[in-house]
């Protein structure tokens, strides 16, 4: 197999994670590949078992990517991954970690069942982003695995997000911004700002508006096939476009257009973990602290 790792932060938890990952992954002849940045950061404190090598680009002759951290380092490295369909595992080092679920104790278990071929893939939508002006910043990069929020700039003042469904209008939030999220991004964002949570196989999204200040506004669960439309407006000259941790800024009265990215994300599911027991896990749901 052709490994990919990925990191970003050298924290003492990545780099212990990462010693023992590769020690694993040494043990089945594994081709190792390091994300350059990542590299260079350990490069120092670590003595590599091997002929060190490093990417700063996949092609699709990579068997797997790793990531090393929390959710958001996931987020990260599937601008890596983007439509070449390398399955991604995540070692979460981080905290809450919907996404990246291997703990540090579990990752020669995790690794073992890899090399069986005793997983799942859980294939997770996204969402692409176009604009009505030229944007060099998201030519490439495009889309995101958990949400796509407008959001307000250099003010402390509402914007006022006109939205479309289909070409039908909707309505127009008065808020501090709106959250577009895939089921992958329904436990982020969106489930802070009081969003549903949904699961990964469903077939939507779900828009959810960010302290809005008609408080009927509420979450909205919407065919994933449906194509949104928004014109934001308001005192300042310029808002906020997230895509996932990536941030652009937009003109006023710039419309941007979301849809179903047209390929998808394939996260590895072990036989000992499903979305619903990191729910309980991760959301204490049934726990009574009081017993």
């Amino acid at each position: 197999m052709k490994v990919a790792i990925y990191s970003q932060f050298p924290k003492k938890h990545s780099i212990d994670s990462t010693k023992v990952l590769i020690d694993t992954l040494l043990q089945y002849k594994t081709s190792i590949f390091i994300e350059e940045a990542f590299f260079k950061a350990i490069n120092k404190d670590f003595n590599f078992p091997f002929e060190s090598k490093t990417f700063s680009e996949l092609d699709d002759s990579f068997d797997l990517l790793v990531s090393i951290g929390g959710d958001g380092t996931i987020l990260r490295a599937i601008t890596y991954v983007k439509n070449l369909n390398i399955p991604i595992i995540g070692i979460n080092t981080g905290r809450l970690g919907f996404l990246a679920t291997i703990q540090h104790d579990e990752i020669e278990d995790a690794i073992k069942h890899i090399f069986d071929k005793n997983y799942t893939l859980s294939k997770r939508s996204l969402l692409s982003l176009e604009t009505s002006e030229e944007n060099s910043d998201i030519k490439d990069l495009n889309f995101a695995l958990n949400e796509i929020a407008v959001s307000r700039k250099n003010t402390t003042s509402m914007i006022t997000v006109d939205t479309k469904l289909n070409d039908e209008y909707l309505t127009s939030y008065w808020s501090d911004g709106l959250i577009v999220s895939t089921p992958t991004g329904s436990t982020g964002y969106s489930l802070s700002c009081g969003g549903p949570v949904i699961t990964p196989d469903a077939t939507s999204f779900v828009l959810t508006p960010i302290a809005p200040h008609n408080l009927s506004a509420r979450p909205l669960v919407i065919e994933d096939s449906t194509k949104i439309e928004l014109t934001v407006h308001g005192r300042e000259d310029y808002y906020l476009v997230s895509l996932d941790s990536r941030i652009i800024t937009l003109s006023n009265n710039t419309s941007v257009t979301i849809r179903k990215a047209d390929f998808t994300i394939n996260m590895i599911e072990l036989p000992y973990e499903s979305f619903l027991d990191t729910l309980r896990k991760k959301l204490l749901w049934g726990v009574d602290k009081r017993n």
